[in-house]
């Protein structure tokens, strides 16, 4: 039985190095960065809440990061035109080491402070999701991408698991170990472990050959009409990721208890989605990609139901566990549908595909924008239980129109890329080879 089960590990590891080179670099790097995640997307909002107790400076502080992506996605069109693409993703990777020590030594948490500590995060993202999405792009083909975003999201789902566990236990025990002090410090050193490792992940990236893109002009302002579908179902992504962000720790602070409960309610989300994850990347094929976003949305969806119906511990712990299975599913099944219409696109018309990257960006920010908008206007107008209970449903309710979006896109792309099949270019006609 073990040598059945070391067999299938040494196939499964043999299979990954089969994958090009740069696939595989970039993909030990982002699970390095993996660890670093959990930190930014969970602990950072419950220190805010710790700190203030005001759910508003919360959004307030996501509202800011998400700002700050699409002006840094500009910042780094130009510099790719100078600068190795490996360094500008590394500076983004050790930006959000910066961003937690900027937050950790704030003296008061106030709208201004907060607000400019998330600018500062959001350009982190924006340094590492820009630079990320092209390399992504350009070292895997819609054959391989399935499997890419699969293992990826896999190790995510893993880090999402162990992390917070361990984080929300030292959080808590901080207490009783006297050359801590308090919890404000074990933040503290929280946050200088994230900074070693966005340094460690950084260094590994240079191991790879990447180039950047070969044409300099990546602002267009008309798109084809496949890509103006294409940012209608961006926008629908962003409209639910604030609230993913946000929402988890406030409820979990408010209703459930503390750090602790934090992690382990995540971690325990995770184990299934973990193992869902690797297999639907490893055996799946492009024709499944509605299905998986399908089942991710309706799950999604019934976790707010839950939530606002209970809206207690147990409604909680019900949609972070949906949360949490949402997402990697979402994910997987998106980014290969996104990059594909990319693909295809950037044959058709000819243009620099960091292009339709930066144009993504807005499509997702307008969401982001809506959805924390809405967030912030119920909590400060209404009432905060009601932002909690049903803004929440409403966000849900408007993602299951993804559903026919993503179908007409996909089903758009594949006759786009039939016919610009034939013209690929070298780099994307070895990488068919290579895979």
């Amino acid at each position: 039985m073990n040598l059945l089960r070391q067999n299938k590990l040494t196939k499964e590891f043999d299979f990954f190095l089969s994958m090009p080179r740069d696939m595989r670099i970039l993909l030990i790097t982002n699970v390095i960065y993996a660890l670093v995640i959990p930190v930014i997307d969970i602990f950072v909002g419950a220190y805010i809440m710790r700190s203030s107790n005001e759910p508003g400076l919360v959004a307030i502080y996501q509202l800011a990061a998400y700002t700050g992506i699409p002006i840094t996605f500009m910042i780094n069109g130009f510099l790719l035109n100078k600068i190795k693409i490996a360094h500008l993703y590394s500076f983004g990777m050790i930006l959000s080491g910066i961003s937690m020590v900027f937050m950790m030594t704030l003296g008061e948490m106030n709208a201004l402070g907060v607000g400019f500590a998330g600018l500062i995060m959001g350009s982190s993202f924006g340094f590492f999701w820009a630079n990320r999405d092209y390399l992504a792009l350009n070292t895997t083909n819609d054959e391989n991408r399935n499997y890419y975003y699969g293992l990826e999201t896999f190790f995510y789902t893993l880090t999402f698991i162990i992390v917070p566990v361990l984080i929300g236990w030292f959080l808590i025990s901080s207490g009783r170990w006297e050359w801590i002090g308090d919890i404000g410090n074990a933040y503290k050193i929280v946050t200088i472990i994230v900074f070693i490792l966005t340094i460690i992940s950084s260094i590994i990236i240079h191991r790879g050959k990447y180039e950047n893109p070969k044409q300099k002009r990546f602002l267009y302002f008309k798109f084809d009409k496949l890509w103006n579908k294409m940012l209608v179902l961006a926008a629908l992504k962003g409209l639910a990721q604030g609230y993913l962000v946000t929402a988890p720790a406030i409820l979990i602070m408010r209703l459930v208890g503390d750090e602790g409960s934090l992690g382990t309610i995540q971690s325990l989300a995770g184990v299934l989605s973990a193992i869902v994850l690797y297999f639907l990347g490893r055996l799946s094929k492009p024709e499944h990609r509605i299905y998986i976003f399908s089942v991710g949305i309706f799950i999604f969806f019934l976790g707010t139901l839950v939530n606002g119906i209970l809206f207690s511990a147990s409604g909680v712990i019900v949609f972070v566990m949906c949360k949490v299975m949402f997402m990697p599913l979402h994910d997987i099944a998106y980014f290969p549908i996104q990059m594909k219409v990319i693909d295809s696109l950037s044959l058709k018309e000819n243009r620099n595909q960091f292009a339709y990257i930066f144009n993504h960006e807005f499509g997702l920010y307008i969401g982001r924008f809506l959805g924390l908008g809405l967030f912030i206007f119920l909590i400060y107008y209404v009432s905060e239980s009601f932002a909690l209970k049903y803004s929440l449903i409403i966000i849900a309710s408007v993602q299951l129109l993804a559903i026919p979006v993503a179908k007409g896109v996909i089903k758009a792309s594949n006759n786009y890329i039939t016919k610009a099949e034939p013209t690929l270019t070298p780099t994307q006609s070895s990488q068919k080879k290579t895979a």
